[in-house]
């Protein structure tokens, strides 16, 4: 694990802190990095079931590390191939986020701006803080955030996206939570403890449901209608045929808490 990302195991989640305070957890080529070898590494783990993604310090994430980037502007192309590295990077492990079988929450406190905005919008589920802001802002130096536009549009109602992209101005967590970027706000002293609950709660289910569940969710959201109920009916008939699954309605049936064999 990196010196900018930390791992604590607790039972069957996984809590990835990121520990850059000092550059409010920007996403620099090595937090980048750093992401998505815990993320590779998490995907291969059956013994998690869920992971919280957290931060220390003032800010969850203040998106890409702009002085980084800005450093590759003495290159002899300008810093063109370096930006295209960086992005690249950044949108391959964005991606690894809905790709992983077990739902991923995001711990937010303080402010999530441009890719660190992008960070909470790829996650499955969000929890903020009282007070956290959000924001996709860069242009208001003259960068469009591009690429966390289409986590941002997938999550909460595209002309609302839109109109903070084209803005830069900030949503508080109320709002954030009125239009799907976020699934609760609590309060800061409690962040933790309610995040930590949720996590809990999603890794009693069970896990081969919760993993189907999953990958099932994301395939269909990126259909049409007709075509995802086809697939939808396959996926249910798949999970209908979990030795698990026949144990839990009967369970139902029989008034009575399932013995899960996969638990």
């Amino acid at each position: 694990m990196s010196d900018l990302l930390r791992r604590e195991d607790d039972g069957h989640i996984a809590r990835l802190v990121m520990t850059s305070s000092g550059n409010y957890n920007a996403l620099s080529r090595q937090m980048i990095a750093a992401l998505a070898d815990a993320f590779t590494g998490i995907a291969a783990d059956d013994d998690i079931r869920v992971v919280i993604l957290a931060a220390e310090g003032k800010a969850f994430c203040a998106g890409h590390d702009i002085r980084q980037m800005q450093g590759a502007r003495g290159d002899n192309d300008g810093g063109r191939a370096e930006f295209e590295a960086l992005f690249t990077a950044c949108s391959q492990m964005m991606q690894l986020i809905p790709a992983l079988p077990q739902p991923v929450i995001a711990e937010v406190q303080g402010i999530a701006t441009a890719a660190g905005c992008q960070l909470v919008a790829s996650c499955d589920m969000a929890v903020a803080a009282e007070g956290t802001r959000f924001g996709v802002n860069g242009v208001n130096i003259g960068l469009f955030c591009s690429t966390p536009m289409v986590a941002l549009t997938r999550a909460i109602p595209p002309r609302a996206a839109f109109e903070y992209l084209v803005t830069g101005e900030f949503m508080d967590a109320g709002r954030a939570r009125e239009l799907g970027l976020v699934n609760r706000v609590v309060p800061a002293g409690k962040l933790t403890e309610e995040t930590t609950a949720l996590a809990r709660t999603v890794a009693s289910r069970l896990p081969a449901a919760v993993r189907l569940g999953k990958r099932a969710f994301h395939e269909q959201a990126a259909m049409g209608r007709a075509e995802a109920y086809d697939r939808m009916g396959a996926a249910i008939c798949e999970n209908m045929m979990l030795p698990d699954t026949d144990e839990g309605l009967n369970a139902f049936l029989e008034k009575r808490a399932p013995r899960w064999a996969d638990a």
